[in-house]
């Protein structure tokens, strides 16, 4: 391994009333890894009504934000990120507070970012391996990977996994927008971002709890999907908008040549409906394209926006450190 003195890791754990779990995940957190010259946790409690803040203080965590209402996950662990890099964080560790991950993987997650190697590593679940997750929800988790492996053109096999590790690099670049989870936006933004990534395979431990993230799997399903488009029509406006465009142009044409066809043997009196309609696709068409092109505009304007903020993170951490 590349000599990394001088690293600080620290590793954030989002909480949602996690007072009985977070002891045992904390227990399980090395304190010392190779390469790593400072370790410290930091804690978002998300709006928690019970002890989770206090159960922290008590096991020796060096950093807590409280959020006074809940807010969400995507929320928390924007927080935890900013937070990170406001505290000097060469390299951030995402992990759930209900230790279903285990501490022991955390020195081969981060492995690859110190031999810059990687910007993001996703711990890889093996999904077809968990028992505790039913025939259902591991086939949607497969179509789900497979669909952000499509659009993000990466490898990763486990896209809702929690376990990851960030390196400053990538912890700048991500702006994470969805109000219901980070896991499939920041995978999709760093394949789109040209940022590199690795996955490797971790076990877990059997959690018995349901998960508090969302009440049902096809809220879920709604939601995951709801994200997966919003943020392809992010970065690929005009591919989006065409596409739908497409959908009332070919229609529109084929109707117009009905009526050109009618119209060049004589009948087209007899056939003007197909004209008033080829006419109103062809207007749908145009205008969805015209939305297209003004959306490439603004998404070209996003990106602007995001390099800029990039810059002004860089110089604010610059100056805290002088």
């Amino acid at each position: 391994m590349v000599n990394q003195g001088g690293v600080k890791l620290i590793i954030q754990i989002p909480c949602l009333n996690e007072a009985e779990s977070l002891p045992k995940t904390l227990s399980d957190i090395p304190r010392k890894i190779d390469g790593i010259e400072k370790l410290e946790v930091l804690i978002i409690d998300d709006g928690s009504t019970d002890n989770t803040s206090e159960i922290a203080k008590q096991n020796g965590v060096e950093h807590i934000i409280r959020f006074t209402k809940r807010k969400g996950l995507a929320a928390a662990f924007k927080a935890g990120i900013d937070a990170s890099l406001s505290l000097g964080a060469d390299i951030i560790v995402n992990t759930d507070a209900d230790n279903q991950y285990k501490g022991s993987d955390i020195p081969n997650l981060i492995r690859p970012i110190l031999e810059k190697r990687a910007d993001l590593v996703i711990g890889n679940r093996r999904i077809d391996q968990v028992s505790e997750f039913s025939f259902i929800k591991k086939k949607l988790q497969k179509i789900g990977s497979w669909v952000v492996r499509s659009i993000s053109n990466t490898n990763i096999a486990d896209t809702t996994t929690g376990f990851r590790a960030y390196s400053k690099e990538a912890a700048l670049k991500l702006n994470i927008i969805s109000e219901f989870t980070y896991t499939l936006e920041s995978i999709i933004q760093a394949g789109k971002k040209g940022l590199a990534i690795e996955n490797i395979f971790i076990d877990i431990n059997k959690v018995e709890r349901k998960s508090r993230l969302f009440n049902s799997m096809l809220d879920y399903v709604k939601s995951s999907l709801a994200t997966i488009i919003r943020i392809y029509a992010m970065f690929n406006p005009l591919r989006v908008f065409l596409s739908i465009a497409m959908v009332f142009f070919v229609p529109g044409s084929l109707f117009c040549l009905r009526f050109l066809y009618f119209f060049y043997i004589g009948k087209g009196s007899g056939h003007v409906q197909s004209l008033i309609l080829a006419v109103a696709l062809l207007i749908i068409g145009f205008q969805i394209a015209l939305i297209g092109l003004v959306a490439d505009v603004v998404s070209g304007n996003r990106r602007l926006i995001e390099d800029a903020l990039e810059r002004i993170k860089r110089t604010e951490l610059v100056s805290k450190k002088s």
